[in-house]
């Protein structure tokens, strides 16, 4: 039971190293569309969590499922948010004096 949980630990710190790494590395004028288009793997987080949150046995697994559950329901939101300010920027009915 403790080296599944230290796996589990070395891959989760493996995970975040690795996204912060290419995060960082994406220019800023790329941020905003690649965010917008890859919202389907935010979906795919919360499944996952929804999945380990049902699965889970102990109390240590139905905390870390809760808290998987609620950041990726936090970042399928953000996702749609964004990919909405973008679409707005691009929605010629709303623009002031300009020709449609």
């Amino acid at each position: 039971m403790a080296a599944d949980l230290w796996t589990a630990l070395f891959i989760a710190m493996l995970a975040a190293f690795t996204g912060y790494e290419v995060i960082s590395r994406v220019p800023v004028l790329l941020h905003t569309p690649l965010m917008s288009g890859s919202n389907f793997v935010h979906g795919i987080v919360l499944v996952g969590g929804i999945v380990a949150l049902g699965l889970a046995t102990t109390d240590v697994e139905r905390i870390v499922g809760f808290i998987a559950v609620v950041m990726g329901a936090m970042n399928v939101t953000g996702g749609y948010v964004v990919t909405e300010r973008i679409l707005s920027m691009f929605d010629r009915s709303k623009r002031k004096g300009g020709a449609a």
